[in-house]
């Protein structure tokens, strides 16, 4: 499972002109489902998102973490983060998760989220997504699991 986090101002995602997600300060998360991942596999991904410093305390420092910096957080489903582009000129997506395992760790990972900060808010799963986000730094972050 992969998350590319990025510290945002404020972040939405619209769908047919409406929209279905935001937040104000905190992360908007990136997320890529792959064929091996499991239930413990999105575990470890949200603590590694909800605990990871890239918030400033009052140095300035990137010492706090979501949470403690009081921000919300932005899933957004996105399969393209998966994709294997080690060769040739065309992405090949052999070690994505199929559809429906995908969306069942993606619905799975936003309801550990909820269950752990708020606001959480979300894109809707394999939906043509129209994300606009303040980029915070800028500051932007792979993790994997």
């Amino acid at each position: 499972m992969k998350g590319l986090i990025q510290r945002v101002r404020h972040a939405q995602v619209d769908v047919d002109g409406k929209t279905v997600g935001a937040i104000e300060r905190g992360l908007l998360l990136l997320l890529g489902v792959e064929a091996r991942d499991d239930r413990a596999t999105a575990d470890k991904l949200l603590q590694k998102v909800l605990h990871y410093r890239v918030f400033g305390d009052e140095s300035g420092r990137m010492n706090l973490n979501v949470q403690q910096a009081g921000g919300g957080l932005l899933v957004v489903s996105q399969f393209t983060l998966v994709a294997d582009t080690a060769r040739g000129l065309r992405p090949s997506f052999s070690k994505g998760a199929s559809p429906a395992q995908a969306e069942g760790l993606y619905d799975y990972f936003v309801e550990r989220a909820r269950a752990q900060l708020s606001p959480v808010a979300c894109g809707i799963f394999a939906a043509d997504m129209q994300v606009s986000l303040l980029n915070d730094g800028p500051v932007t972050f792979l993790l994997e699991s």
